[in-house]
């Protein structure tokens, strides 16, 4: 005989399988509107200098330190992309009135315009595919999501 915790224990678990395959189809379209994303602003723009491009643009200022402990990168790599970014003109970089070895990165007026764009037009996909949802469901999903992000 099947009990009822047995069937809800079973219940969740299905719901659990669900939730990560669709995570995973969610983590695989993120990559691939990264990429499209990083080509909209420029065809020579990696994924990598994109993740860091709109982090500088949304923290306003920030330094390689920064962005090396945030994406838990090699300094190395946060140089080079860094550089690249400096290169492709979409960051600018001045010393650190505080440490002058230190150097503040800035998104450029241009590099600002063409993130928002996009931030527009990713928004406007968002609110065309949630569309079904009420405002509840959306709160819920958004619920979901932020302890997901906590794991």
């Amino acid at each position: 005989m099947v009990t009822s915790a047995a069937v809800m224990s079973q219940d969740v678990d299905s719901a659990l399988g669900d939730l990560q395959t669709h995570l995973n189809l969610i983590f695989a379209r993120t990559r691939t509107l990264w990429k499209e994303s990083a080509a909209r602003i420029d065809p020579e723009l990696q994924v990598g200098g994109y993740k860091l491009l709109t982090f500088i643009d949304r923290a306003g200022t920030t330094n390689a330190h920064e962005l090396a402990d945030r994406f838990e990168m090699d300094k190395s790599v946060i140089s080079r992309q860094v550089r690249m970014l400096e290169d492709l003109n979409l960051i600018e970089s001045r010393p650190d009135e505080r440490d002058g070895r230190l150097r503040v990165l800035t998104a450029t007026p241009s590099a600002r315009a063409a993130l928002a764009a996009l931030r527009r037009d990713h928004g406007q996909r968002l609110r065309m595919v949630m569309a079904e949802l009420t405002a509840d469901e959306i709160h819920a999903a958004s619920k979901a999501f932020r302890l997901l992000s906590e794991i």
